[in-house]
């Protein structure tokens, strides 16, 4: 991670503090939490279904899944118009990254996001029921994480070399997580609040979030394979591992935005971007802290 991600970072959770230390003796301040499920917006071609008969595309965006936020907002004294902040955590429902279904190979390959986002809105109450918001989101931590499952039927030839019976194969299984540099994007939501008293409210509301990562590393968090015979029949468990893994197999690999034709090591590939942008239904509940003046007189 560069200095200027980590600054960037430390500035952001550092205002957030300070201010919504601040915010709770002026003004109208409360806090809320919600989940909700998003499914992906504007879906880009994230890897390949492969069959004996055809090949398909398979798309998505990582920003599909469940998600957790905690908010606190700032109305202004006497306006519609208030200042939010929030953090929250995406559990990535799986997106399919290569799927392969042919005689002598199988590979089911999926990636799923486990992200910490932050987000700076502006908000405007059209009503005391209806509200809008918009701003900026960034991605603060996290991680998309890529489980791999991979069989290959070793023909007559690989078989005899390796000393084991005709039909055997290898099975291959492994974690790989990717990190992104620092991203910026946009979220906007409309929402309804249904008070409960004057302290709580529920609230219900759709959200979209458009926002991509770009690549900057990745790393090998398992890696396993076992050799079989045709029955199933472990011939020869943890034949690779972590600490042994096969030729082209990099346990660390930094994605570049330039690649020399004649770059022979393995472990540099070009970056790219991937999908987070998605559109979501959040359910929570508000508590409204008591405001006050600057005189320190309660409202």
């Amino acid at each position: 991670m560069n200095s200027k991600s980590i600054n960037m970072k430390s500035i952001i959770l550092v205002f957030a503090t300070l201010l919504l230390g601040t915010l709770t003796t002026f003004g109208q301040f409360q806090v809320s939490v919600s989940s909700g499920y998003a499914v992906g917006s504007a879906g880009m071609k994230l890897g390949e279904e492969i069959t004996t008969s055809e090949t398909k595309n398979s798309y998505g965006s990582y920003g599909e899944g469940i998600n957790y936020q905690i908010r606190g907002t700032y109305f202004f004294k006497n306006s519609n118009f208030g200042a939010d902040l929030s953090v929250g955590y995406l559990n990535g429902a799986d997106q399919t990254v290569s799927k392969i279904t042919l005689s002598d190979t199988e590979v089911d390959a999926v990636a799923r996001a486990r992200a910490y986002g932050a987000s700076a809105s502006v908000v405007y109450k059209f009503s005391n029921k209806l509200y809008g918001r918009f701003g900026a989101l960034v991605k603060i931590g996290g991680k998309t994480e890529a489980v791999v499952y991979s069989k290959s039927v070793f023909s007559d030839e690989e078989a005899a070399a390796l000393g084991v019976p005709e039909g055997s194969y290898s099975e291959t299984n492994y974690k790989e997580d990717f990190h992104g540099h620092f991203p910026i994007g946009f979220v906007g939501a409309f929402g309804y609040k249904h008070d409960l008293n004057k302290h709580f409210s529920l609230f219900v509301e759709a959200e979209y979030y458009g926002i991509s990562l770009k690549r900057k590393d990745s790393e090998l968090s398992e890696f396993n394979t076992d050799i079989l015979q045709e029955d199933g029949t472990v011939l020869v468990a943890n034949y690779y591992s972590l600490d042994n893994l096969p030729d082209g197999v990099n346990k660390e690999t930094t994605y570049v935005d330039n690649l020399s034709n004649t770059n022979t090591d393995s472990s540099k590939e070009l970056s790219q971007k991937v999908p987070y942008s998605s559109f979501g239904i959040n359910f929570g509940i508000t508590y409204k802290f008591k405001s006050s003046d600057k005189t320190g007189q309660v409202n």
